[in-house]
């Protein structure tokens, strides 16, 4: 999966984790509001992973001379 894509994922994710933790807060429903804080904390992760691959990008491509 390229860097963008696990980018993208993780911001899906993050904003379908922070809906579910509203309508759960709203409505008093607790295991809605834990699924939307593991969901976001998996786009967290996600978008991390894809800083990590485009980190690890640019230092092979300034190691091989690349731009």
């Amino acid at each position: 999966m390229s860097s963008t894509t696990d980018k993208l994922k993780g911001l899906a994710n993050e904003a379908v984790g922070n809906v579910k933790q509203s309508v759960g807060n709203v409505t008093g429903n607790d295991k809605l509001v834990a699924e939307g804080k593991a969901q976001e904390l998996k786009g967290e992760a996600q978008k991390t992973v894809g800083d990590v691959k485009d980190g690890a990008k640019n230092l092979a491509d300034k190691v091989t001379g690349k731009h």
